[in-house]
Parts: structure tokens; C-alpha cells; sequence
């Protein structure tokens, strides 16, 4: 289905929702949307809520920021989340803050039906005492304590992937987060992917199968749907775009106009590229360089 539909079918206001990736494949086609819907109060976790996290949140979408770190990658802050979380604006922010595995732990136990995770990742932090949901447990087996963190289980997980099948057999190769984990975790997913694949392309390379369609409830093809993000094998990485975003986040008159003409004055992804321009487009497209072929025979 088209982007327009699948959010509009699957994700609610008020949802806990989760946009993964890391580094790559983070869907801010998704996310802009979002915004075009007018959706409030929603409940956003990432490990590393970037730039797509601050125009959701300067677009006034998001009540609540869980999360483990936060910032512009390799630049700087996001200003629009300091805006809400220290003025208000556009409204007040609520933050839960982990570290990265801690979040890790979170949608590992969430994917595994457990009520949580033990990790020794808290030891000696001082972040125990910021966040009341981070407790402890005593092991029974050695005695030894341990932090924990409560099951993460998001009502839309939204997973970007490089191809997929009709049946939401999805395909990932290059960097990994989380995605199979908030996947497995989450009530529904929406899977958006470069290119719609048959069957037999997914069954002849099964280890790529990352997200199987049996969990998925909506498939999205949107061709340069991570843009500034990158897709392995399909587009860079627009750094130069993470540098202007510092200059056009800082300002909030800047960041709003952005909002209006990048996202709201836009009606679909497709327009979106169109807008960037031919000579951007090119310039981030992927070489090709092939992974040798695998033998799958008995």
C-alpha cells in the first residue's frame, strides 16, 4: 500500500511507536508523513533519536522521548528536542533515558515475551537515579545483582529494509540495529523498502531474511524513503544535509519553515526527490561493488 495509507491504517494518535535503523536504513519518508497526518501525542523510542525524531518533535507529534542517546551525528545537538524538553516548544517533552544497550535489553525482552532484561550495563551510573524504571534483581544461581529494564513492546515498529517480497518477507545486509528486535517486539509493523522483490529472490538468499512476513501487517515500496539516512547498495549518506540541519534546526522560525516546505508542502516521497533535484540524487547514488555469490547446494 502507499505510505499514506499505511500510516493512516496502522498508526494512531497516542501510539508507542518506534522508527529504527542504525545509521542507515532509518526511514524519515515514514516520519514525514507522520507529520503530513497531523498525528499527536505519540510515545517515540530509538536508540539514537536523530534528525528525523527532532522534526517529529518540533512539529509537535511526540509527548515522550525514550531513548539513549540524542543529537545530530558527528554535529551537534538537536535543537528542536532542547526547545521542547527546556521551553516547551512547541509543547513540553517527557524523556526516559537509557543507555544504548539498556534500550537494547528493553526490545529484547519485549521480542522474547519476558516482563524484563538483566544487564550489567548500569553499574556505577548515576542514571539509576534519573530514571525510576531501571531497578535491580538478585541472581538466584550466584547472588550476584543485577540492573534490569522493563520489556519494550511498541504498538508500530517501522523498519526500513533494502528489499522485500508481496508477502513482507523482508531483506537487510550492511549495518544493524535493532530492527529485527523491535520488530518482534512491537503489536504491528510497517515494512518500507527500496524495491519490491519475487518470492524466489528472498528464498534463494534466506540469511538476508531478517523480518519474516508472518509478523508484518503493511508493506511500503518508497525508493529513497531514508533519505538524508543512506540504503546500502542504493544511496549514501547525505552528510552534507546533517550539516545544514544544525544551521536549520538552531532557529525556530528555520526549522518551521523547513517543516512547511520540506514535508507539509510536499505530498509523497516521490515529490519530496523531485524537490532535492537530479544533481543531488546522483550524487548519492551507490556504486555497485557485489558480494561474491554463496552456495546453497547439498
Amino acid at each position: 500500500m502507499s505510505m499514506e495509507k499505511a500510516i493512516a491504517s496502522v498508526v494512531k494518535d497516542g501510539d508507542t511507536l518506534v522508527i529504527e535503523g542504525f545509521t542507515h536504513l532509518i526511514c524519515f519518508a515514514a516520519g514525514h508523513e507522520i507529520i503530513r497526518q497531523k498525528m499527536r501525542d505519540l510515545v517515540v523510542c530509538r536508540l539514537t533519536p536523530d534528525l528525523i525524531y527532532d522534526q517529529m518533535i518540533a512539529a509537535g507529534c511526540v509527548k515522550r522521548l525514550v531513548f539513549s542517546w540524542a543529537g545530530n551525528p558527528g554535529v551537534g545537538p538537536l535543537y528542536g528536542l532542547r526547545r521542547a524538553v527546556e521551553q516547551g516548544i512547541p509543547r513540553s517533552l517527557e524523556i526516559e533515558e537509557y543507555t544504548h544497550f539498556g534500550m537494547v535489553a528493553r526490545f529484547i525482552a519485549g521480542a522474547s515475551r519476558l516482563p524484563f532484561m538483566h544487564l550489567n550495563n548500569f553499574s556505577g551510573s548515576t542514571l539509576i537515579e534519573k530514571n525510576p524504571n531501571i531497578k535491580s534483581v538478585r541472581c538466584p544461581y550466584t547472588g550476584k545483582e543485577f540492573a534490569t529494564v522493563p520489556a519494550l513492546n511498541p504498538d508500530v515498529a517501522i523498519i526500513h529494509v533494502q528489499r522485500v517480497d508481496k508477502e513482507g518477507n523482508a531483506q537487510i545486509w550492511g549495518l544493524m540495529g535493532v530492527q529485527r528486535e523491535a520488530a518482534f517486539a512491537s503489536k504491528k509493523v510497517i515494512i518500507v523498502a527500496e524495491e519490491l522483490v519475487d518470492g524466489r529472490v528472498i528464498r534463494s538468499d534466506p540469511n538476508r531474511t531478517l523480518i519474516p512476513g508472518m509478523i508484518v501487517n503493511a508493506v511500503v515500496i518508497e525508493p529513497f524513503a531514508a533519505h538524508p539516512s543512506y540504503a546500502q547498495g542504493f544511496y549514501d549518506r547525505d552528510n552534507q544535509f546533517y550539516v545544514e540541519w544544525h544551521k536549520i534546526s538552531k532557529d525556530r522560525v528555520s526549522i518551521e519553515r523547513y517543516i512547511d516546505e520540506w514535508i507539509i508542502g510536499v505530498k509523497n516521497r516521490s515529490e519530496y526527490r523531485k524537490k532535492l533535484g537530479e544533481p543531488v540524487v546522483s550524487r548519492l547514488l551507490a556504486s555497485e561493488k557485489l558480494s561474491p555469490p554463496v552456495n546453497y547446494g547439498y
